[in-house]
């Protein structure tokens, strides 16, 4: 079931690559509505609603003759749905039409240059002088065109980077033209949705405002909702969208593990209860927590203490209201594509801590997603729609773990003060130059190391401070970002010379791959 049943829309078929959901998002912010299926959920045209305009191929990390693996009915290349193939999705659409695919002589991974060949629709506006750079990630190529097909663009490697065969409405590119460093990639995708599929804007998160309140009221009724608060972006629109919904009915529930960010507990009980007037049960449960993580380094058992210890406090205080019939939760479209695997079957492992995914099924609640449709970005708009500050919709992600994992080794309260205070001096600093909006998650890190120093005239030996501030789109790839190093000496000056306890600042300049955006 869809969000938006009855709306014309772009069908994205997934065949498992990392960028997909960037496809979704960028025809989303062209403001036309699209969904994401798994390429084997879709074999017949019969599939296929009537509001369905168009049908986008991703690419994927298979090849396109793992036939026992590619699930794809070529009937839908002969409807009368134009069709845009995407790399992987490009040669799909080769292959099947009668063409041909094979291993190329020379890969082509990064940027690369492609040139006009002839004019299409598909890429008007799109090439300056008659060519541009693209982003290209692909060992296999397209080395005969079927029957029909013309050339409309070519990279040095890629003969066949661009086709179309205008009769039947079909297209294909080799680049990705929904990352950042394909230029002007968006073009392709706007030329495709409103020029070829003929669709007109029918997409806003300001529409959905008025439309999910009314969901959320149909589902519920009257009936009470409990909502795990964590202060992050999600679970406040949650909370404020339910809140708008059935007022009193909502009961939210915050628990303070001693490993939030300084300050946190405070924010949330000022902006949720004392503001907004929401019901609010705020659970200080910092010495249970760090009882139960005396001593322990592992990193994958501290995520399970504290998904574990959450899960029976929430579950705890929930079984003292009365007549709660139904669970409100922040799933967003990524969560719900991410937990299915290319081939459309569940995952094996959840993350062992996500708030209150993974809550026992024994509470007998029926769920409330009102945003299990919408991406981050689009969560973000609504949250505004919605009257949330600010302050709270642009805050950088934060693990439900918490600090936890940015402490490697073993936690004790004496280390958490002092990584409490450096993470609140560089956000504050980020804050202050005008950088926090321009990056996608920063944090400081306390390492389980200590070093020699100097201050003043004595020796000290204290612990080592990473910092880590990133840019991204999505997180699944980051970069690091670029301080002028005016700001790093005066953060890490601030840092040493404000906090006991640390006496060395380093930075963390590793992209995502080969590292991870968090240190566990």
């Amino acid at each position: 079931m869809s969000l938006e049943v009855n709306l014309k829309k772009i069908l994205i078929i997934d065949f498992g690559s990392q960028f997909t959901q960037l496809i979704a998002r960028k025809i989303r912010e062209l403001g036309v509505y699209c969904e994401i299926i798994s390429h084997n959920k879709i074999t017949n045209k019969k599939n296929l609603e009537n509001n369905i305009k168009g049908l986008i191929l991703s690419g994927g990390p298979l090849n396109v003759y793992q036939n026992n693996k590619v699930k794809f009915n070529k009937k839908l290349l002969h409807s009368s749905i134009p069709v845009l193939g995407i790399c992987f999705g490009h040669q799909i659409i080769s292959k099947e039409m009668g063409g041909k695919v094979k291993r190329s002589k020379s890969r082509e991974f990064g940027l690369a240059k492609v040139k006009k060949v002839k004019n299409s629709i598909l890429t008007k506006n799109f090439f300056t002088k008659g060519e541009n750079n693209v982003w290209m990630s692909h060992a296999d190529e397209v080395t005969k065109l079927p029957k029909n097909f013309k050339v409309v663009a070519k990279s040095t490697n890629s003969k066949l980077c661009i086709v179309e065969n205008k009769k039947q409405n079909l297209y294909g590119i080799q680049f990705h033209p929904e990352v950042t460093h394909t230029n002007k990639g968006k073009i392709i995708l706007k030329n495709f949705v409103f020029d070829i599929c003929k669709l007109k804007k029918n997409w806003s998160v300001k529409d959905q405002k008025t439309k999910l309140i009314k969901e959320v009221r149909n589902q519920v009724g009257n009936s009470k909702v409990i909502c795990a608060l964590s202060g992050g972006v999600d679970s406040s629109v949650v909370a404020k969208l339910l809140s708008n919904a059935i007022g009193k009915k909502l009961i939210c529930i915050f628990v303070n593990t001693g490993l939030l960010r300084k300050n946190e507990e405070q924010q949330v009980v000022n902006t949720f209860k004392k503001k907004f007037k929401i019901n609010l049960i705020n659970i200080n449960a910092e010495k249970k927590f760090l009882s139960k993580l005396k001593n322990v380094s592992d990193p994958e058992k501290k995520r399970k203490i504290i998904g574990n210890l959450f899960i029976r406090i929430f579950e705890k205080y929930s079984k003292k209201i009365k007549n709660i019939k139904f669970l409100a939760q922040g799933t967003l479209y990524p969560d719900l594509i991410e937990s299915k695997s290319v081939t459309g079957s569940q995952t094996s492992k959840i993350k062992s801590h996500h708030n209150v995914g993974g809550l026992p099924k024994k509470m007998n609640l029926k769920l409330v997603e009102p945003l299990k449709y919408l991406f981050k970005d689009e969560v973000r708009k609504l949250g505004l729609e919605l009257n949330l500050n600010k302050e709270i919709i642009s805050r950088h992600p934060f693990p439900g773990p918490g600090l936890a994992i940015r402490m490697p080794g073993i936690i004790t309260k004496e280390k958490i003060k002092i990584l409490k205070e450096a993470d609140y001096y560089f956000i504050k600093a980020l804050k202050d130059n005008k950088l926090y909006d321009k990056i996608w998650q920063a944090y400081a890190a306390l390492l389980p190391v200590r070093t020699v120093g100097v201050m003043g005239d004595n020796r000290t030996y204290e612990y080592l401070c990473l910092l880590r501030a990133i840019t991204s789109e999505d997180g699944m790839t980051a970069d690091f970002f670029h301080f002028k190093k005016s700001f790093m000496q005066s953060i890490s000056n601030q840092i040493v010379n404000n906090i006991r306890g640390i006496n060395r600042v380093v930075y963390d300049i590793t992209s995502k791959p080969p590292s991870t955006i968090e240190l566990e």
